[in-house]
């Protein structure tokens, strides 16, 4: 099941609905949030009985889709896979013992990304900090978890990152990771259990006048971490009373001669779970 946000109009009122081939079934005529069905008990049943009372369907094409969150945080998870570690390392040569012992060590890197305002869906621009010089797309898997801390689907995320920020104080990375518009998520959330995802391909494509300017993949099973050990070390002595989104690390990165540009558009393609395109815009 793959669950959406979207409007009927540019400045609509969000709804919610479940995508079923090239239409979109919709869950509710009232206000309805998305998370109210992600935390349901039930989650599955809950949309089937939803959808089993739908008296309409809307075309993919009509409607404009949302980042498919409500009110959850958005935390990250680095260096979860040794390209990733690598490329840390070469940010900053003084940090690269602290990324090594983070990347063998027990204990994640667990950072917070962003609040809702600050994400954006598909179609919408994900930005470069103004006071950036070498900003990198992040080609991610999110996990959509429950205040309980329960796993309940999967989405794509695009956790956008200036590297030369952090690369000139670890200390900085606040600042490289978090402002408007440095993440995206979407298209949607698939209702589906951790085994689904353990061993799937993650693909980026990065276009740039119509021409493709970097393309890379990589897969979920060259993960370091867990996903239950992910959520388990971020649920340790904090709560999320409406749950939140953990974005899994990347093992996708660009040259270090390459920046994302003003104008290029960045594609994100994860089997089973659809594409999410942003274009890039400077804030």
């Amino acid at each position: 099941m793959r669950l959406v946000k979207y409007t009927l109009a540019p400045e609509g009122s969000p709804r919610v609905g479940l995508l079923d081939g090239d239409s979109i079934v919709p869950l509710g005529e009232g206000p309805l949030r998305l998370s109210e069905i992600l935390h349901d008990i039930d989650p599955a049943s809950a949309v089937r009985a939803l959808a089993a009372a739908a008296q309409t369907r809307h075309q993919i094409a009509s409607v404009r889709l949302l980042a498919p969150i409500d009110r959850q945080e958005v935390w990250g998870a680095g260096v979860t896979y040794e390209r990733s570690k690598k490329a840390r390392e070469e940010e900053s040569e003084r940090a690269a013992t602290f990324y090594d012992l983070v990347y063998r060590a027990e204990r994640p890197e667990l950072f917070f990304k962003a609040t809702p305002h600050r994400v954006v869906g598909p179609g919408t621009p994900i930005r470069i900090r103004r006071d950036a010089r070498w900003t990198v797309p992040e080609p991610e898997l999110a996990l959509v978890v429950s205040p309980s801390l329960k796993l309940v689907g999967f989405t794509i995320g695009d956790d956008v990152s200036s590297r030369d920020i952090e690369g000139e104080n670890p200390l900085y990375l606040p600042q490289a990771k978090v402002y408007d518009g440095c993440c995206a998520l979407g298209p949607g959330v698939v209702l589906a259990a951790a085994d689904d995802f353990r061993d799937r391909e993650i693909r980026l494509e990065i276009e740039r006048g119509g021409s493709v300017v970097f393309q890379g993949a990589t897969s979920t099973a060259r993960m370091a971490r867990r996903f239950e050990d992910l959520i388990a070390w971020l649920g340790r002595d904090q709560s999320f009373p409406d749950g939140l989104i953990l974005l899994t690390g990347t093992g996708i990165v660009p040259p270090d001669d390459f920046t994302l540009e003003p104008g290029d558009v960045v594609r994100i393609a994860i089997d089973g779970l659809g594409s999410l395109e942003n274009p890039v815009a400077r804030g």
